[in-house]
């Protein structure tokens, strides 16, 4: 299940309730060090020094209660009280390459700004660029409001515990909580608490997609219909189409611009390719129809808009649209029960919204709701660091992997076809929420598992990823 983004105080009131369950703190800390302890080995190799920086409160604690599980590993740890007195002891660690620097100085608790010895402190932390695995919260950044108080680490990931704090999904905060994780197993209660805002956890994905039927046919899984590709763009259309194959829909059919379909044609085997008419008929058979990535040619034909504009109006079977597309539909209501969704980036949503993309990122959670009730309570897919997934009313969820090497041109078309090969079988399509926080998992997903293996990989990699997944 995923987890609640929650306040200071209402994670106040998760440990309060724990507490009076007879669950003491000293066995939480134990299993929070445990954690911190098993993503610090992940992030280093036998033998290397490791920087435990612990403050005095159960932050610190936190940190401490990881020493005796990094018995394989250079520890030194660093009790600062005083950060003038520390920080000569702090440069002589610093002088011998560490790997990793634990930050558990300062937690949510924190609730005031920061001096100017602890600032000098932490900046010089940061003017190191040694990695640093944060614990709970950056030390220094407000968990609520997303910004420092005076100054704040900058951490290369972010172990929270039990469930993200509001600031740490808010974009001032993304330079100090750098890559976030979520230590939820650590002998809290089950959350009792409420969010409109959602965690997504790999493990929401166990037994997803469902075992298909043994006496399964291709027709059990639905016909995908693309409309995709045009001069200068042909790329697009064959990365949607092989990232839609990935996601085994029963036939695909594409539809390319006419002006691209022989080099679009050639690239494809599986894949049924027919060039683009006006007058193509569809929905027709389909149950998916994918319009929008390369279609960014000046002189595509405005029957291109409008079969575009009739299809997100009119058609019963999930529309999914994409890139150039979304600057056709109009405003409005579409079929009733109808499964519609847009993959909107900031720069995009900016334009859906008549806004900035400034405006988009300081509160996106609004900038969702806002474009799905423009565009009949459609499904909205925020692309971006931390993507978000939802609509005008109900949960919004937050995806929990990928990194800024996904900042590639052609990867927003292969998550649109494999979000519109999830959704074109039937099977899945009575849970679009989850089949959508699945296709984004799993992109992001493939991004990392490349990044751990090799640094110079390229869009056309996901592919091979797509869809093989399960959690890193």
């Amino acid at each position: 299940m995923p987890v609640p983004v929650i306040s200071i105080a209402q994670m106040r009131q998760w440990e309060s309730a724990t507490w009076a369950t007879g669950q003491t703190e000293a066995e939480v800390i134990r299993r929070v060090g445990g954690c911190v302890a098993e993503t610090t080995r992940k992030l280093t190799r036998s033998g290397d020094l490791i920087l435990l920086l612990a403050g005095k409160g159960h932050n610190g604690d936190d940190a401490r209660a990881a020493r005796e599980h990094l018995a394989d590993r250079r520890v030194e740890l660093l009790d600062v009280t005083s950060p003038d007195a520390q920080l000569p002891a702090l440069e002589i660690v610093l002088s011998q390459n560490p790997a990793l620097v634990v930050d558990g100085l300062f937690g949510i608790g924190l609730n005031r700004p920061l001096d100017g010895s602890w600032s000098a402190f932490l900046n010089r932390l940061n003017q190191s660029r040694v990695r640093v695995l944060a614990v709970d919260v950056p030390s220094g950044l407000n968990a609520d409001t997303g910004e420092p108080q005076g100054a704040a680490v900058e951490a290369s990931l972010t172990l929270t515990i039990g469930a993200p704090k509001h600031g740490l999904l808010r974009p001032a905060a993304w330079p100090f909580v750098g890559r976030m994780e979520v230590a939820h197993d650590v002998g809290l209660l089950p959350c009792p608490l409420t969010s409109e805002l959602q965690w997504t956890l790999p493990d929401d994905f166990a037994g997803f997609p469902p075992r298909r039927p043994v006496a399964a046919h291709k027709g059990s899984f639905g016909h995908l219909g693309i409309v995709a590709g045009s001069l200068g763009y042909h790329g697009a259309a064959v990365l949607a189409a092989h990232a839609a194959q990935r996601a085994q829909p029963g036939l695909i059919t594409l539809f390319p611009h006419e002006t691209v379909y022989h080099v679009i044609a050639s690239q494809l085997q599986a894949v049924m390719v027919s060039p683009w008419q006006p007058a193509t008929k569809l929905p027709g058979d389909f149950s998916a129809i994918l319009i929008g990535p390369g279609l960014a040619a000046r002189d595509l034909p405005d029957e291109m808009a409008m079969m575009t504009r009739h299809v997100w109006r009119d058609a019963l079977v999930p529309v999914i649209v994409d890139a150039s597309a979304l600057d056709w539909l109009p405003l409005g209501s579409v079929s009733k029960n109808a499964l519609r969704v847009l993959t909107p980036h900031p720069g995009e949503a900016a334009r859906l919204l008549k806004s900035t993309v400034s405006q988009v990122q300081a509160d996106r959670p609004r900038a969702l709701r806002e474009i799905s009730h423009r565009f009949g309570n459609c499904w909205v897919v925020l692309k971006g660091h931390q993507t978000l997934i939802g609509r005008n009313g109900g949960e919004i969820f937050a995806n929990s992997s990928g990194n800024p090497h996904l900042a590639q041109g052609g990867s927003g078309d292969v998550l649109a076809g494999f979000i519109a090969g999830l959704l074109a079988q039937p099977p899945l399509q009575a849970a679009p929420d989850h089949a959508l926080r699945y296709a984004v998992w799993q992109h992001g997903t493939a991004a990392d598992n490349l990044q751990a293996n090799r640094a110079n990989w390229i869009v056309e990699d996901i592919l091979t990823e797509l869809g093989n997944l399960s959690r890193l």
